[in-house]
């Protein structure tokens, strides 16, 4: 596995990469588990992409991922990965669309194993009272979904 990291202005995010594709991305404030260090072109792009997302210029990241997961949590994240941009949907929304309508628990929990976080956009799934968790902390979450509304109303405001 080889690990880079970079400083941007949410904070220190090291990615992850194995078998030509990113397979664990550490947030800001999480300690990285030790990788070989090293700036690969798949890192570079990664946090390329990364930058774009955080400046709300990039909706979809095109980097190959490859999560480790159960075939459930896989089914999750795949969900997730379909809620459009500046969009969010609930734990319960997000059991019904994999078709688990009772497993809204396993669903938070999931989410909260996603190993690729930002990349797969857990920060869009709430919990239907509130903003549930992330494993980033509650202020990152807003913070992300505050990004994504804002890049979305500057579109909407210039492309009537």
């Amino acid at each position: 596995m080889r690990c880079a990291s970079r400083t941007t202005p949410l904070g220190a995010f090291t990615l992850a990469e194995a078998g030509g594709a990113i397979v664990r991305v550490w947030l800001p404030g999480e300690t990285p588990r030790q990788g070989r260090d090293a700036a690969t072109p798949l890192l570079e792009q990664a946090f390329r992409e990364l930058e774009e997302f955080l400046a709300g210029i990039r909706r979809r990241f095109t980097i190959p991922l490859a999560p480790s997961g159960t075939p459930f949590q896989r089914a999750v994240w795949r969900a997730i990965d379909a809620i459009p941009y500046a969009q969010t949907a609930t734990y319960a929304e997000l059991a019904a669309r994999i078709g688990r309508p009772t497993a809204a628990r396993a669903v938070a929990a999931a989410c909260g194993r996603n190993p690729v976080a930002v990349f797969t956009p857990c920060h869009r799934v709430v919990a239907a009272d509130g903003l549930g968790g992330f494993r980033g902390g509650l202020a990152l979450k807003q913070t992300l979904l505050a990004l994504e509304r804002n890049a979305q109303n500057e579109i909407d405001a210039t492309h009537p």
